[in-house]
């Protein structure tokens, strides 16, 4: 069989598999992708008082869980080229199943550390798949729909810490996250039901292809600009209520609360953009986004008093909403043969600096205070509006590598 033939055979199988049941089946998987992300920061203090775990030995949890996310995104892409993505999606559901179960009955600190590697290997095969995916599935529309997917990842990121605060004084943290192990089997079943896209080298893997994308300059533009957002991601949500605490003596219960002021403004910044992104040209979206993100970042570091503060929390929020669906919309349409592999290199590049810049600005918190180790976030964003000039400029000027 021909190359072009079996290109024809694939493209008539896609326009047969109805997009809104693949659609939801991708917002399923983020959503269990955002349970996957806050499942462990959500059971440490209980997971520390049931092994007797030090500040060090529970410290270790976290990269057992950031290299299992790695390793399941770096072979994601191409597995889901070479072989589609119902069997993936499906075995990344299984897998954090079982590590969610794991996480609720392990009897040993073995057992714990394994369930967590479990999980996110589980979870690096869906986020990689669910956006790729998505991305294959909105040819017309790619940033609107990975905004929409980027949605529910909020929900489920959000889900498994409200449950253990309202239940677990009640029912305890094993028994919920043991639930909400049951519950992922929801998305497993549904993924096994319903009828995907065939795999776009359903033959042999395009090595060479392949390897050429580790080599693209634009590609790895894109990664770097998502290794920014990543970083900023998880460093504004992971150090902003250690902000409120410190800078402005805000008590620990009350700067949570203005935490979700960040997550707030992200989430309904996405599901805004899922609308505005169909009418009107993504870079223009992402820097106007940029400029507010700016904007927010500047009133925080200025501000002295609460309410400033909080707003400049919620327009962060805001202004970060946008690059992950643009910037993953520009890989979708850039490499749309290979969308699996593309996005295994630049989300790959998103978790090592959603790994290091958190680790900076807590380095450079301890020695000199939050206040200014917060200084990174406004010259991140500087940074990435250059590089989304560059990369603009590049992508007008040069077709898509595979195509």
């Amino acid at each position: 069989m021909t190359h072009d033939l079996v290109e024809r055979e694939v493209a008539a199988s896609d326009a047969m598999t109805s997009r809104r049941p693949v659609f939801a089946a991708a917002c399923l998987g983020m959503l269990v992708f955002g349970i996957v992300l806050t499942t462990l920061g959500a059971v440490l203090p209980s997971v520390v008082l049931r092994f007797g775990l030090d500040k060090g030995e529970a410290a270790v949890l976290f990269p057992l869980l950031t290299a299992g996310i790695l390793a399941g995104t770096i072979v994601c892409g191409p597995i889901v080229d070479r072989f589609g993505f119902k069997g993936v999606l499906a075995l990344a559901a299984t897998l954090i199943i079982i590590g969610l179960e794991g996480i609720a009955f392990a009897p040993s600190l073995g057992g714990l550390r394994a369930a967590i590697a479990l999980i996110g290997f589980g979870g690096g095969l869906i986020n990689n798949g669910t956006n790729a995916l998505v991305a294959d599935i909105s040819e017309a529309g790619r940033s609107a729909g990975l905004s929409l997917l980027g949605v529910f990842f909020g929900i489920g990121a959000v889900g498994v810490p409200f449950s253990l605060g309202v239940l677990q004084h009640r029912l305890g943290y094993a028994a919920i996250i043991a639930a909400v192990g049951l519950v992922v089997v929801v998305p497993l079943v549904y993924t096994l039901v319903i009828c995907f896209p065939a795999p776009k080298h359903p033959h042999n893997f395009p090595v060479t292809d392949g390897v050429r994308l580790l080599r693209d300059p634009v590609l790895l533009l894109m990664g770097l600009m998502l290794f920014l957002a990543s970083g900023l991601e998880i460093t504004v949500g992971g150090w902003t209520s250690t902000f409120f605490a410190e800078e402005l003596g805000i008590v620990a219960d009350r700067a949570l609360v203005y935490l979700s002021l960040y997550w707030l403004g992200m989430m309904l910044a996405r599901l805004a953009l899922g609308a505005v992104l169909k009418r009107a040209a993504p870079q223009r979206i992402l820097m106007a986004c940029i400029g507010v993100g700016l904007v927010g970042s500047t009133l925080l570091l200025v501000s002295r008093t609460l309410a400033p503060s909080a707003a400049g929390v919620f327009l962060i929020g805001v202004g970060f909403a946008a690059t992950f669906p643009v910037v993953l919309g520009f890989v979708g349409d850039r490499y749309p043969r290979l969308s699996g592999t593309a996005f295994s290199v630049v989300i790959a590049m998103a978790l090592v600096g959603g790994t290091l810049m958190p680790y900076l600005t807590g380095a450079v918190g301890s020695a000199r205070g939050l206040r200014a180790s917060f200084v990174i976030v406004p010259g991140a964003l500087v940074l990435l509006a250059a590089l989304l000039l560059v990369v603009s400029g590049r992508l007008r000027a040069s077709p898509p590598v595979v195509s």
